[in-house]
Parts: C-alpha cells; sequence; structure tokens
C-alpha cells in the first residue's frame, strides 16, 4: 500500500509511484508488434517504423539506442547486417543483428532524412545535430501503444529491449546466447531481467525427450 511521506516541514508528499504501475515492464508479443507495424507503414512514418523495428533488433537501452549514429548501421549509404555499439551503462560493446525489413526501414529513412556519416541517426526535430532524447523516444513508444489498444503505463522502453530476447529465449532456451546478446556481464542479470522463474525451466525440460 502506497503512503504519504511527511517532510521536516510537516508537508505531506505524495509517493514517487502514485499512479503509475511498478515493476518489470513486459515484452510485446508478435501480434501487438505486427499491429504496430501496420499502422506505421499506414502511416508513412517512415522514422518512427525505422526506430521501432531497430528497437525491437537491436534490444539496446533507451540511451544507448537514440544514440545512434549513421555510421553504426551504415556504410556508405548500405543498411549493415550486423552492427556493434559500445554501452554507456556498462562500457562493454554489443553486437546486434540487422533484419531485412529492419535494413529496408532503415535505409528508406536515411534517403528520406539525407543523413551522412556522424549525423545522428534520429535526430531531435529542433536541432539536426542532436540525437532525439529518451524522452522523446518513450512519448513516440507511448503513442504506438496507445493506437493499438494498449494502457502506455504497462510498458516502457524496456519492453522493446526485452521482447526478442524474450521470444529467443522461449523458442531455444539458450540464456547463453540472450545474456551476449543483451550485453550483460552476469547471467543473474540475464535471467532477473527476462523474468525466468521454475515453470519456464520446467517447460524447456518437457520439451526435451530422452
Amino acid at each position: 500500500m502506497q503512503r504519504s511521506i511527511a517532510d521536516h516541514t510537516g508537508r505531506t508528499n505524495a509517493p514517487w509511484n502514485r499512479g503509475k504501475l511498478i515493476g518489470p515492464k513486459p515484452p510485446l508479443k508478435a501480434k501487438e508488434i505486427w499491429s504496430i507495424r501496420v499502422r506505421l507503414q499506414v502511416a508513412n512514418s517512415t522514422r518512427d517504423l525505422a526506430l521501432f523495428n531497430l528497437a525491437l533488433d537491436s534490444k539496446l537501452r533507451a540511451c544507448d539506442l537514440v544514440a545512434l549514429r549513421v555510421d553504426d548501421v551504415a556504410l556508405n549509404g548500405r543498411v549493415r547486417s550486423r552492427a556493434t555499439v559500445m554501452q554507456r551503462k556498462t562500457g562493454r560493446p554489443v553486437q546486434f543483428e540487422i533484419t531485412e525489413q529492419t535494413r529496408e526501414a532503415v535505409g528508406r529513412w536515411l534517403e528520406k532524412k539525407g543523413l551522412h556519416k556522424g549525423e545522428p541517426l534520429f535526430p531531435s526535430r529542433i536541432n539536426r545535430q542532436r540525437s532525439m532524447t529518451t524522452r522523446q523516444y518513450a512519448r513516440l513508444l507511448a503513442s504506438w501503444l496507445r493506437a493499438i489498444g494498449l494502457d502506455p503505463l504497462a510498458y516502457g522502453t524496456h519492453s522493446l529491449r526485452r521482447t526478442k530476447a524474450s521470444m529467443i529465449y522461449r523458442r531455444t532456451g539458450n540464456l547463453r546466447a540472450v545474456q551476449l546478446l543483451l550485453g550483460h556481464s552476469k547471467i543473474e542479470s540475464t535471467v532477473r531481467y527476462l523474468g525466468i522463474d521454475v515453470d519456464d525451466a520446467l517447460l524447456i525440460a518437457e520439451q526435451v525427450e530422452i
């Protein structure tokens, strides 16, 4: 139960999480991913489609995603099939794949915006030389979720980071692979991040016959 806290002046401060859903944000389901993609395609939202697809493929934290530069993902105008970036939080490099549909979406965005090497991949609307902020990214995500009938308060940017990683784990049970893809230094962090419990382990075990 949330309780109000009185400060040294005797005034009552509302708890920081009042009205907010706290705890791990769930990943998106496949049907939700496609619903968002279709809406962005119909609306000709070139930037948003590229951002959404790349967020899913890269599995990057919001701060690393918005900080991407053109040359992080493209060479001579062609979008790479794989990329490597340095994580701000850990200072460690992490690699990620860029699927064909994401390469196409990012390529269309580069062409439409006329972006070049060294420039932010997703520039601010106010200043092209600065990247969009994580706050702006979060607002965009909220609008995408709202458009398909989901509650934005129940999700967050970590939902997109977690989505593909969760799918890979569910399909393969390969925790080490997911750890590498997320750039975690400890496998315990990956276990907590994915919310793996005994039921998950038993489900994987039941699929293996000897």
